[in-house]
């Protein structure tokens, strides 16, 4: 598919070339359809579409359906495209994942019977607090009944078919660097990056100047950490407008192994929370038992943890080694792996999503439910709100504040509300958080009089290096626990090495000057795929050095970096991980 945007884009260019860029079609509630109008703008391809939406994950595609739906269902049309920066649908996307059907059940009711990759449902719910030798089983918070655990990445490649059956252009391997305005300020769509471009900023002979999407409406949803997301909401002042408070983010690693026929439990859902984590460290695992042998497990860190000796990654193998745990892995095979952020804010740090021209969808906005472990349904959700409020904000000439309206009325607010409190208690440490977690559960049930606050951004929660004693983590053995470069070799990541870096130091000097002798180089720790190590140079000092090409997509450097200092943005379209069963 990306291959024929190319050819088409070309094609365009050389008819266009001997004449007069058209001006853009006119913008309102009424124009007509675009029908996928091509010009040139400023030595780009300009390609028109009534709706723009970046990011081909669940809140995405799930936009894209529910607009071609309601375009049937009025006998008219727009037109929609979806942009996809993994090389295929799928390729970027990964989550634990016991999945609620609530959204699906409403955007396509059907689904049982059309093949969906819905196939394992929750059989058993188990909850374990760790210690380094014994797992003692808890009362579950956790209601799975009716849910099914399953490989998202396969999902959203199911539901990217069903938006293409419905007319939906999608467009993988692009990704979407730019936002574009008009004069009055307003986004009227975006830019891909340019390609073929050497590290030295020449251009080598496979260069391709970036296209240009343009939209009456544009949707965001580019996942938790979004880089145009992030920038909308922080140049509109977006979270200020909305709840107010700042995002709090986790970091998941996760790998998928295929264990003996004995050990599997098709639909076993357990989750852990204690060992070996410490007292002040909000995270927990999960141990998901698939069909066809396979088995999710993965650990959740809170990115607000002090000790910048701390790797997430390394906690992971650690926790792989814990006696009930290793025990389902013996005899077994490691298949893929991967991590990601996501968001933890909840109901507090939900930001006004609407912005002159487009909305903010899904895990860019953080509409994960935390006690739940679950985020795919209220993206969904979300998606479906946002694109009923494009459709009548195109056809009928309402406004796009429609969909903030439906939001604050719909389940999602609702559910987010309740589960509000459940995060931020685990401020005050591990016990004081599982006493206030019981107590919102059982005893309030949600509906507490009071709502806490998140504490210092993520960030500023990094102590400096001298108030922690070093972390010594054991080695991997190479058949439960593995180097980076191992896992790294599954994840099946690939970047273009001769491209400009897209990860960027707003200050060169940070890194050696305060990053190294203050909190002892964390960055070569909380990323989970060893993209930033301290090499000497000619003279034997320390320096950074960035392995963009490791890069997993994960955001976390933007995210934990203590002074902010790390800008990721996106490598040229296609790069990254390559998951298929995540």
């Amino acid at each position: 598919m990306h291959r024929a945007i190319r050819t088409a884009a070309a094609a365009a260019g050389r008819a266009l070339s001997s004449a007069r860029a058209a001006p853009p079609p006119p913008r309102g509630p009424r124009a007509p359809c675009w029908g996928a109008t091509r010009w040139l703008c400023s030595g780009r391809e300009a390609l028109s579409y009534d709706v723009v939406i970046v990011g081909a994950g669940p809140a995405g595609l799930a936009a894209a359906i529910r607009l071609k739906q309601l375009c049937r269902a009025a006998d008219t049309d727009l037109s929609v495209c979806v942009l996809e920066k993994g090389s295929e649908v799928g390729a970027h996307v990964l989550s634990g994942n016991v999945f609620e059907p609530r959204a699906l059940d409403e955007l396509i009711p059907k689904w049982r019977q059309e093949d969906a990759p819905i196939r394992v449902p929750v059989s058993s719910d188990k909850f374990w607090l760790l210690t380094k030798n014994r797992a003692w089983t808890l009362p579950s918070p956790f209601d799975n009944k009716g849910n099914y655990v399953i490989s998202l990445s396969q999902l959203v490649r199911w539901m990217a078919t069903k938006a293409e059956e419905l007319g939906v252009e999608v467009y993988p391997g692009f990704a979407a660097s730019e936002i574009l305005y008009d004069e009055n300020q307003i986004v009227t769509g975006v830019a891909t990056n340019d390609v073929g471009i050497a590290k030295d900023g020449t251009k080598r002979e496979t260069f391709q100047p970036g296209v240009e999407l343009r939209g009456r409406i544009t949707l965001l949803a580019e996942g938790c950490r979004g880089s145009l997301s992030e920038k909308i909401i922080r140049n509109h002042k977006l979270r200020e407008r909305g709840q107010g408070q700042h995002q709090t983010y986790a970091l998941g690693i996760k790998e998928v192994w295929e264990i003996e026929e004995g050990k599997h439990e098709p639909g076993s859902v357990i989750h852990t929370v204690g060992w070996p984590l410490d007292k002040k460290t909000y995270g927990g695992s999960f141990l998901y038992h698939l069909d066809d042998r396979q088995l999710a497990i993965g650990l959740v860190v809170a990115l607000n943890y002090r000790n910048p000796f701390l790797s997430p990654y390394d906690e992971f193998q650690k926790f792989k080694q814990h006696p009930a745990v290793r025990k389902l892995l013996e005899g077994g095979t490691a298949v893929q792996y991967g991590a990601r952020t996501l968001n933890e804010g909840g109901f507090q740090s939900i930001p006004y999503p609407v912005f002159a021209g487009g909305a903010i969808i899904g895990c860019s906005a953080g509409f994960l439910n935390v006690p739940k472990i679950k985020g795919t349904h209220t993206a969904m959700k979300s998606g479906m709100l946002a694109a009923e409020a494009t459709f009548k904000a195109l056809i009928e000439g309402s406004s796009m504040e429609l969909y903030w309206d439906n939001l604050k009325k719909s389940w999602i607010w609702e559910e987010l509300h309740k589960a509000r409190n459940y995060r931020p208690a685990f401020e005050y440490g591990f016990f004081p958080g599982m006493g206030l977690s019981a107590l919102e559960r059982y005893i309030f049930k949600g509906r507490s009089p009071y709502t806490f606050k998140h504490g210092k951004p993520d960030h500023e929660a990094t102590d400096v290096a001298n108030l922690h004693m070093p972390i010594q983590y054991p080695k991997p053995d190479g058949q439960i626990t593995f180097d980076v470069p191992t896992s790294l070799y599954r994840s099946n990541t690939n970047h273009e090495h001769d491209q400009p870096p897209h990860l960027r130091l707003r200050d060169p000097m940070i890194p050696e000057s305060v990053n190294l002798p203050v909190y002892a180089a964390p960055e070569s720790r909380y990323c989970p795929a060893r993209v930033y190590e301290y090499v000497s140079d000619e003279k034997g000092d320390p320096k950074l050095q960035i392995n963009a090409q490791n890069c997993l997509h994960c955001k976390a450097c933007d995210i934990k970096d203590p002074k902010q200092n790390i800008e990721w943005t996106v490598p040229e379209g296609g790069g990254g991980p390559g998951y298929t069963v995540m």
